[in-house]
């Protein structure tokens, strides 16, 4: 069996984190493999480029299903054991005093957090010192950044011999290769597949300071801010049903630029960086699906949960395109 799968060739379409994580675990399983990526460079390939980054499968199950937490953790070993600079700080989730009926919300619907009063949040973050009564601190969490990230997981696949051919669109069913990984995100072909767009900042400031990604609660527009280095903030992210590409909307920026502001007023100077937005995958249930039809395997549908699922459905596709599982679906 090792020696037929040594020769295997396989051809990966998508170069976003669903593909470069199916690509690299099929060269490590010792595969012959070859991504296809339509975008000219590897920045194009939107919803993955402008993702958060947040390894956070407990805060996830917020509004989740809770089967995403126990691959969503083994994801965290995976990226470590892979690419630099993963932070394991956890997650800071906070609300104002008037919304604190968040936090206990939240808490309710998660598991595995820390309750923290105001001396709490001080010792984690001192920026935020006075600015929040309570929140809660998952420290099991973590966050990398998705452009470094991206780019290592890239260059550790080029290492393992494989190769991607960027300017290229072709559809599953004339690609070569033994198998074919489908991994094409919004521009797959399952008709249950539904667009979410999802509207970013990149903000500049070296007036504040943060170790982790801290999630602002609001009835209306939770956020997050998430930790780049050298004063640099991501900003994220709406969550519009939408099929409509292009920029931002008006609304979407000025509330995530307001729910900056309210978690710090020092955000107020920061310089504007980057304003993008994306269309993520999702199917009905929020949930990916990895199947298999003759020689194509499909990865998608994985919503906002791209770099925290897409480790376990690489894995889950290399099976269905090495044999090592026979069934059509596997449940992700």
């Amino acid at each position: 069996m090792q020696g037929r799968q040594n020769q295997l060739s396989a051809t990966v379409i998508g170069a976003g984190v669903a593909g470069l994580c199916t690509a690299v675990t099929l060269a490590e399983r010792g595969a012959s493999v070859t991504v296809h990526e339509r975008s000219a460079r590897l920045g194009d390939a939107a919803a993955s480029w402008l993702a958060g980054g947040m390894l956070a499968p407990f805060c996830e199950a917020e509004s989740a299903d809770h089967s995403i937490v126990e691959p969503g953790i083994a994801a965290i070993e995976w990226w470590e054991s892979r690419v630099p600079d993963v932070m394991r700080n956890g997650t800071l989730v906070v609300a104002s005093g008037r919304d604190a009926g968040e936090i206990a919300r939240f808490g309710r619907r998660t598991s595995g957090a820390q309750p923290l009063d105001a001396e709490g949040i001080e010792a984690l973050e001192p920026d935020l010192a006075g600015r929040f009564r309570q929140g809660l601190h998952f420290a099991d969490e973590a966050h990398l950044d998705p452009r470094r990230a991206l780019a290592a997981l890239a260059e550790r696949f080029a290492r393992l011999g494989g190769t991607i051919r960027f300017g290229c669109d072709i559809k599953p069913e004339t690609a070569e290769g033994d198998v074919v990984l489908d991994c094409r995100g919004i521009a797959g072909d399952d008709p249950e597949l539904r667009s979410l767009r999802g509207e970013m900042l990149v903000l500049r400031s070296h007036d504040v300071r943060l170790s982790r990604p801290v999630r602002l609660l609001h009835p209306r527009w939770p956020i997050y801010v998430v930790p780049r280095g050298d004063g640099h903030f991501m900003v994220g992210a709406t969550m519009i049903e939408s099929e409509a590409s292009g920029g931002p909307t008006l609304r979407s920026a000025v509330e995530l630029m307001n729910a900056a502001y309210a978690l710090h007023p020092a955000f107020a100077e920061a310089e504007v960086i980057e304003m993008k937005a994306g269309r993520r995958p999702a199917f009905p249930d929020n949930l990916p699906k990895v199947t298999r039809r003759g020689r194509i395997v499909s990865v998608n549908g994985l919503y906002r949960h791209g770099f925290l699922l897409a480790p376990d459905c690489a894995a889950k596709a290399a099976d269905l395109a090495l044999g090592t599982n026979t069934r059509e679906e596997i449940a992700a």
